[in-house]
């Protein structure tokens, strides 16, 4: 067993021999957090396999996304459903498999605990520690899961979740003969919102809004449903009232923030464009670039109405 204290990396579970990884595994995990007595305490799992203390993660299922994956796994080795949050970092080592080395890739991302749950002993994980943030260093096994919770605690505490998404495929504007604002998703947008709609809701939103447009509507009508929430309308979020004000998406977004944890706005492609890039400019997030795809979505972390971080979401897997 690696001696508490001793913040190791994953050398002992590679060959050290220098040799070029065949093949690449991927997996997923988080950094599960929770308020406890004297602060936030960071969840670490006991694998009996190798007698160490990691975070909780496991290796993606076959077309499953990453995202999905790390919520699963985490569920699944500390019995906590967990609500996620800012993207962490993706760490890399070498491992030893029968066939060679393999290059292994693990994205993180920040949970909070959702309830207390109940921990279950496995094969995999024996046991579960709810550990102070300032203890990790001591208790972690591998210097990477260190330096993941320690990105975790250099953020600003977020307080709330806010998913800025973009409607799915509704078709080409020139060919659609009725109003703009009656054009409806394509078969392919709906489709599209099939894959994107579980992803969206293991943020559990507890607020749904939408611009005006039927194709906003539309978009998030499938997580409305599953959620049991109205869609409340805001016209804010529409195309042309942006353009008569643009900064007015951005403050709105900011009042939800700090009156409510999470909520998912759906808006059109200029709208979210110019208010990502206008949030990130003046709180100092550093975006290389905001253009959104139809049917992606932004995960906005907030602290009070400031902007911490902006992740990326797509359903693509990889």
């Amino acid at each position: 067993m690696v001696s508490k204290g001793a913040a190791t990396s994953r050398q002992p579970h590679s060959s050290g021999m220098g040799e070029t990884p065949k093949r690449t595994l991927h997996s997923a995990g988080g950094v599960l957090w929770r308020e406890g007595p004297t602060g936030i305490e960071i969840a670490l799992v006991h694998r009996p396999k190798y007698q160490d203390w990691s975070l909780p993660k496991g290796r993606l299922q076959p077309g499953e996304h990453p995202l999905a994956a790390a919520c699963r796994e985490v569920h699944e080795e500390t019995g906590i459903p967990p609500i996620p949050g800012q993207r962490l970092s993706t760490i890399r080592y070498e491992v030893r498999r029968r066939t060679g080395m393999a290059l292994k890739t693990v994205d993180y991302w920040a949970m909070r605990a959702a309830g207390d749950g109940a921990f279950t002993p496995t094969d995999e994980t024996d046991d579960l520690r709810w550990v102070p943030l300032s203890e990790v260093p001591a208790v972690a096994s591998y210097a990477q899961d260190v330096e993941v919770v320690r990105g975790f605690a250099a953020m600003p505490p977020v307080t709330s979740t806010i998913l800025l998404l973009r409607h799915a495929f509704a078709g080409d504007r020139k060919s659609w003969q009725g109003p703009d604002a009656a054009r409806p998703l394509t078969s392919e947008g709906e489709a599209h919102m099939v894959a994107m709609t579980p992803l969206l809701g293991l943020y559990a939103p507890t607020r749904i809004i939408s611009a005006w447009p039927l194709r906003c509507v539309q978009t998030v009508e499938p997580l409305a449903l599953a959620r049991q929430l109205p869609i409340e309308i805001c016209s804010v979020f529409d195309e042309q009232a942006h353009h008569l004000a643009e900064g007015r998406a951005a403050e709105r977004l900011r009042e939800l923030a700090t009156s409510h944890s999470r909520v998912l706005v759906c808006s059109q492609g200029t709208v979210i464009t110019d208010t990502v890039a206008q949030l990130a400019a003046r709180d100092g997030v550093s975006l290389p670039d905001t253009e959104t795809a139809k049917g992606a979505c932004w995960v906005l972390s907030f602290h009070g109405s400031t902007l911490v971080s902006a992740d990326y979401l797509t359903a693509a897997p990889g």
